[in-house]
């Protein structure tokens, strides 16, 4: 990538949109605001607008792979049979084989436990989620165990973790369910059940944000494409937290001593591939996504071994339809999940009468693309948690429930929480739900181009910690039914930016800010949908790497 020509590109790309002008709705003419011409000057460090260009799975040019179906390991589609342990053995064959293609062919397979795919470079495609459907009679509180929650109360994890279809390292699923199932209840991220499973590769030394390269104090730990922990500790005074946020007075008036869910997720845990090691300059895959200060003791380390290269395509998984269980009590019919996974994809996959949809629990640069939630309804349709990082969801649709809600249940959407950042939703249909920031102070993520019937609400723990970092942007919104909650962030989100959203008011669930004082959050071109250029802010950002 030829960085020094960004801003030229950028520019260019401005002009463009302005030409494309004549193609907007008689309502308003196509319009470029003033943010993103500031952000084609400054990609990497705008204040408001994080850069999520390279957000997203890169793996899919790999080398070609062997394939062999599920039918040779004795799948057959019956509907009736159990083809789970078929299914995993093709599965766990591809893997030991180091890597391959697993087919399903149309039809309706019964599974009776969990598809795992735990090791790299193993793709499990369907004839089409129109075509391949699995057909999921178990729960997993039945196949795993009772899941609680680590906080305490009588909560289940299975409401925000694990999935039917579960794409995790083999060693690290074994260390979770083995954890759940001794009622340990584990941490569920890139350092182990205890945050502890990581060695000190190197220091850092100091660093800007939206940097792509860093000076180390010693590299001969670290060559080219090596995934690494770039590991940023807080400091007594909470300035990292801080930091995250955009920093000023609001932020060093806020208590942060008492959110003691949010300071559970430090240090801050950032995956991230080398790219090239010259001396003690290293240059990573994607640029800094907060300044590296010595009072975090910057390092990078080591982490458990991670899942990479793998997918799941064209197929639905449709859980046995069950009544919606009350709010965290979900007994765990989930959909796919992705968990320490780095580079990995769904593409066409449909989700139907589960508790929870597609789910990122301390994965990133995975993409998400022409995946859907339908059925009876869902508590969380989109989870992403646990430090997940520069994630892609494209061209995705939340269902209007087939049935209606029980009493006592509760709908989120597309949420995002646990210190996240750098992620996107773009292209997205949700005929319910809402834009869930969850807490736990997800920071410099994007919505874009997104169409949502806004009826859900969020959650959160109040000591989970704020809703919103510094730089949420919501480019091209349209809420069809002009409920103003989480959608438009001037009064709520920090250094935050909302651009092309039609006109909408607070009703329902009306959420005050963090944070005192300016909050300096900008909003440009409110009341319009489709005027602004460029039109989804992902595909202009992608476009600049190019």
């Amino acid at each position: 990538m030829n960085h020094g020509n960004i801003g030229r590109r950028a520019l260019l790309i401005g002009a463009t949109a302005v030409a494309l002008g004549a193609t907007a709705g008689p309502a308003r003419a196509a319009e470029v605001p003033a943010l993103w011409r500031e952000f084609a000057r400054n990609p990497f460090d705008h204040p408001q607008i994080p850069y999520v260009g390279r957000a997203g799975s890169r793996a899919r040019t790999t080398r070609p792979r062997p394939v062999t179906s599920v039918t040779d390991f004795g799948a057959v589609p019956d509907g009736t049979t159990d083809c789970a342990p078929a299914i995993n053995r093709a599965i766990a064959a591809a893997g030991r084989a180091g890597g391959g293609t697993v087919t399903i062919p149309p039809g309706t397979f019964r599974i009776d436990d969990v598809i795992r795919i735990g090791h790299s470079h193993v793709v499990l495609r369907g004839a089409g989620s129109g075509r391949t459907t699995l057909y999921a009679t178990k729960h997993l509180t039945e196949l795993i165990g009772v899941y609680g929650s680590r906080y305490g109360g009588d909560k289940s994890s299975w409401s925000w973790a694990g999935g039917l279809i579960w794409l995790a390292p083999e060693a690290r699923w074994q260390s979770l369910t083995a954890a759940i199932r001794a009622k340990a209840w584990p941490f569920e991220g890139w350092t182990g059940n205890k945050r502890d499973e990581w060695s000190t590769l190197t220091t850092v030394e100091p660093a800007r944000q939206g940097s792509w390269t860093v000076t180390v104090a010693d590299a001969r730990r670290l060559r080219p494409g090596a995934l690494v922990l770039l590991r940023l500790a807080d400091d007594a005074d909470h300035t990292l937290l801080e930091h995250m946020c955009g920093g000023g007075p609001g932020t060093e008036a806020y208590s942060w001593d008492d959110k003691t869910k949010l300071t559970s997720y430090v240090p801050y845990e950032w995956p991230v591939r080398v790219t090239r090691v010259q001396g003690r300059r290293i240059t990573l895959e994607r640029p800094l996504p907060l300044d590296v200060r010595p009072e975090w003791d910057p390092r990078l380390t080591t982490h458990v071994e991670e899942l990479t290269g793998s997918g799941v395509e064209g197929l639905t998984l449709e859980a046995m339809e069950t009544p919606q269980q009350p709010h965290l009590l979900d007994k765990g019919f989930n959909g796919v999940t992705f968990q320490c996974a780095y580079d990995c994809w769904a593409d066409d996959v449909t989700v139907r009468h589960v508790d929870n949809g597609f789910g990122l629990v301390a994965a990133s640069a995975c993409t998400l693309r022409r995946t859907r939630v339908a059925g009876r309804g869902s508590h969380h349709p989109y989870f992403c948690r646990e430090g997940s990082h520069d994630n892609l969801v494209d061209d995705f649709t939340i269902e209007q429930r087939t049935v209606p809600a029980p009493s006592g249940t509760q709908l989120h959407g597309i949420n995002v929480e646990g210190l996240s950042s750098y992620n996107v939703w773009s292209r997205g249909v949700m005929e319910m739900g809402t834009f869930d920031s969850h807490r736990g102070l997800p920071f410099a993520n994007v919505r874009t181009d997104i169409t949502v019937n806004n009826n859900g609400r969020h959650g959160g723990d109040g000591s989970a910690g704020p809703l919103f970092g510094a730089r949420f942007t919501h480019w091209n919104i349209r809420v069809t039914n002009g409920r103003a909650g989480l959608m438009k962030l001037d009064g709520l989100a920090p250094f935050s930016a909302t651009v092309g959203i039609n006109e909408v008011r607070e009703f329902d669930q009306i959420d005050v800010p963090d944070f005192t004082g300016d909050l300096h959050t900008r909003l440009e071109l409110y009341g319009t949908t489709d005027a602004v250029r460029p039109r989804n802010l992902y595909d202009a950002q992608a476009e600049l790497s190019r």
